[in-house]
This record gives structure tokens, C-alpha cells and sequence, in this order.
């Protein structure tokens, strides 16, 4: 029964919108039969998909810099109204709309009561964590799509309080999902606070994420590098100091200019493994950006590091990167006593503290991030620009519920 349509990849560089079946109240088979446990999910719902959004983390497997298989369906970012209620749902009701944290947890194992939701035991049995729509993370489909299940409702959504505030507010609030709490999670783990210097390496949407984050934190100045000219221009949109690192390979240079010294407080690298040196021609050095941290934060300092690194990447600049062994400098970071924090962003440490930042107008991610409405059709072409470095994050609207989409 081809009732839900969904995002494909088809290859390095090509996606296609294809139909499937409307999802049942059932998990998938990799994790029934890795996992060996019942396959009916009466604590699963039914989302109607209110916003989906394309993530940089899409983008690479789009790319063909992972071992995706063609086929693989997309999309982790989801915010939804529940349609349907599993039997043992206890909390949530149809006509619910709701936050999905694109870590999928049971909220029974030791790594979820330690909430540590980004490495759940019980999701996937290839490796802890799973996510929506991503390869190696239990076969669970991709949210990119009309219609997405659930599992493990009562834990893993977050209910909106209002609905009728929060569809005016929906274009921040489809942040949650993903990119706020994950560039919160970078510029906490990095220690910003009152006061605090931060460099953020990447003016993608995590990078603009994290550099909202650390200002909503209390940094004094928050230094932005990218290599795109429009993405730094939105980040200096919303107050931010800005390096281009297509024009210069000095980079402790360039935060002096800014700052007096050579050194930041704090740094988060939001740009992850196919990280490209400085200079207009440089080519891929994929531990850059990690070098490129350590070097500009002052010791004792810690590294917020939410940019993706993988074990597995057809695209490596060489065997070594390609197992996603790098050049890392860690005797420099162990020199300077440093602290770094890796992994998946655990969302629901994060996600209910943002939502009543966003309700109470404290906080502005979808201007930060330059959110921007498509339709369920025009995925394929937003993938597209957002591989040429378009300084927006595309925000999907499969039933036009916003009145933005095409």
C-alpha cells in the first residue's frame, strides 16, 4: 500500500522522491532480528510530518562519502502531529505535535537512564545509537517523507505545549530535532559561559547553531571561520565576528586581529571529516579542523567537536582517512590539557530547555540559521544548493501546513 512518499538516495549526488507504504506500529527487521526483540511496537506512534529539514550529516552520505547503500531512505530531523497511538502509549494523543530527537532511545537501558540517548544499547545492533533515515543505524526509516513511526513515544517525543504557538513558532521549533541541541551541545561541551571568546569552525546550520547557542550562553564575542563568503555574511547577521579561511592560512592571525590574542576561551569544530585546508585552493585534510582548535584555545580549555567523523568513508583523501584514521595533533591537545567531547548530541538533555527559549522568545535559531520552506518535491533541489554552500537551512513541508512551501 503505497501511501507515504519518501526521500531516496540514488547515488553520489542524486536523490529522488519515491513512494512506499504508510508506516505500521512495528520495528524494523534489522533491529528485530539483531536485537532479538518483538517485532509489534504498541508504544510506537504514527506522525503526520509537519517539517522535516536536510542535514549537513544527509549531505555527506548524498555526497557518497559514506557506505550508504543506494536505496537508503533520509531524513532524522522530524517534528510531527500524531495520527495514530500504539495501545501502550500513555502520555500522547492524536492531534499532538511534537519534537522528534533524531537519536532514537528506549529509555530503558543503562546508557538512557545515564541520559545518554545518542548511544542507546537497544536500537541498533550494529553499534550503540540509531537515528532516522541514516546508514549503520538500525534500519529505521528515513523521516524525509509524509508519514514517519515512532517508537518509544512516551520517551522520545517532546510535546509541544500549545499547538497554536507553536506552528507560529514551527520554523524555530523544527531546530530541536537536531541542529540547536547539537550546537548547544558543542559550545556547552566547551565550556562557553559568561564572558567566554569562542571560535566555531563551520558556518553551516550546526556552525550558526552553535554560534546562536554560545551567545544565548553569554559569550562576549563569538569568531566564526568558514570558507564561504554568504555564510559568513549570516553569521555576521546576527552579531557574530567572522574569519575567512579562503583567504588567509593564518588563523590565529586573524582571531588577534579580533580579539588582541591568538587564543579563544572555547572552540567547537562543527565541520567534521571532510574538513579542506585554508587558502582559496586548498584541497581535503580531513583532521584540519581538529588541529585547527587546539591550536587557537588557550590551555585547560575544552572542545565541543558535533561535526560528523566516521569509520567508514569511500571518499577518503587516503587508506588511512578512509577508516577514518586522522592526523590528529592529540600531543598538542594532551600538551594544553585539553578536554574534548565527541558523539552524537544526546537532544533530550538539551531539547525542552530550547523549546521554552524559542516560546518565551529568547531565542531566534530559524533567523541565525536562515530557515527556509520547501516542498516535499523540491528536496531533490534543495539538496542540490545546499551542496553548493547556500547559507540556508532548507526546511521541508510535505502537506504545506506552513503556507510556505512551494
Amino acid at each position: 500500500m503505497s501511501d507515504n512518499r519518501i526521500v531516496v538516495y540514488k547515488g553520489p549526488g542524486e536523490v529522488a522522491i519515491e513512494a512506499t507504504d504508510y508506516p505500521k506500529l512495528e520495528l524494523p527487521d534489522d533491529v528485530v532480528n539483531g536485537m532479538g526483540i518483538k517485532r509489534k511496537a504498541p508504544h510506537a506512534v504514527i506522525l503526520k510530518i509537519v517539517t522535516t529539514n536536510i542535514c549537513g550529516s544527509d549531505q555527506h552520505m548524498v555526497r557518497g562519502r559514506t557506505t550508504a547503500p543506494v536505496g537508503q531512505t533520509l531524513g532524522h530531523e522530524i517534528t510531527g502531529e500524531v495520527v495514530e497511538v500504539g495501545d501502550d502509549v500513555l502520555f500522547l494523543e492524536e492531534g499532538d505535535i511534537c519534537s522528534v530527537p533524531f537519536n532514537i532511545a528506549c529509555g530503558r537501558c543503562r546508557m538512557c537512564m545515564e541520559r545518554k540517548t545518542g548511544v542507546c544499547l537497544n536500537v541498533n545492533p550494529a553499534r550503540p545509537g540509531a537515528a532516522y533515515g541514516y546508514v549503520d543505524m538500525g534500519g529505521w526509516m528515513g523521516g524525509q517523507a509524509e508519514y514517519v513511526m515512532v517508537p518509544f513515544a512516551d520517551f522520545n517525543l517532546l510535546k509541544f505545549p500549545d499547538r497554536d504557538q507553536a506552528m507560529e513558532k514551527i520554523l524555530d521549533l523544527t531546530m530541536l530535532s537536531d541542529i540547536f541541541p547539537t550546537g548547544y551541545h558543542g559550545a556547552y561541551s566547551a565550556g562557553v559561559t559568561t564572558g567566554s571568546t569562542v571560535y566555531v569552525a563551520g558556518a553551516g546550520p550546526v556552525g550558526l547553531a552553535a554560534a546562536h547557542a554560545a551567545q544565548l550562553l553569554g559569550a562576549s564575542v563569538v569568531i566564526v571561520g568558514d570558507m564561504v563568503g554568504e555564510r559568513l555574511d549570516q553569521a555576521r547577521s546576527f552579531g557574530c565576528e567572522t574569519v575567512n579561511l579562503a583567504e588567509s592560512d593564518d588563523l590565529p592571525g586573524m582571531i588577534e586581529d579580533i580579539l588582541g590574542e591568538p587564543e579563544v576561551d572555547a572552540a567547537v569544530d562543527a565541520v567534521g571529516f571532510e574538513a579542506r585546508g585554508h587558502g582559496k585552493d586548498a584541497g581535503e585534510q580531513p583532521a584540519r579542523v581538529l588541529n585547527d582548535v587546539m591550536e587557537v584555545t588557550r590551555v585547560g580549555a575544552s572542545l565541543g567537536i558535533p561535526g560528523l567523523y566516521v569509520t567508514g568513508d569511500p571518499g577518503g583523501v587516503d587508506e588511512e582517512a578512509k577508516v577514518g584514521s586522522l592526523r590528529v595533533r592529540l600531543g598538542l591537545g594532551w600538551a594544553k590539557s585539553h578536554t574534548f567531547t565527541t558523539g552524537q548530541c544526546p537532544v533530550k538533555r538539551y531539547n525542552r530547555g530550547l523549546m521554552m527559549s524559542i516560546l518565551h522568545d529568547k531565542a531566534q535559531i530559524a533567523k541565525a540559521v536562515n530557515a527556509t520552506v520547501i516542498s516535499l518535491d523540491e528536496a531533490p533541489e534543495g539538496y542540490q544548493k545546499f551542496d553548493q554552500g547556500a547559507a540556508t537551512k532548507y526546511v521541508i513541508d510535505p502537506h504545506n501546513v506552513t503556507g510556505q512551501a512551494a
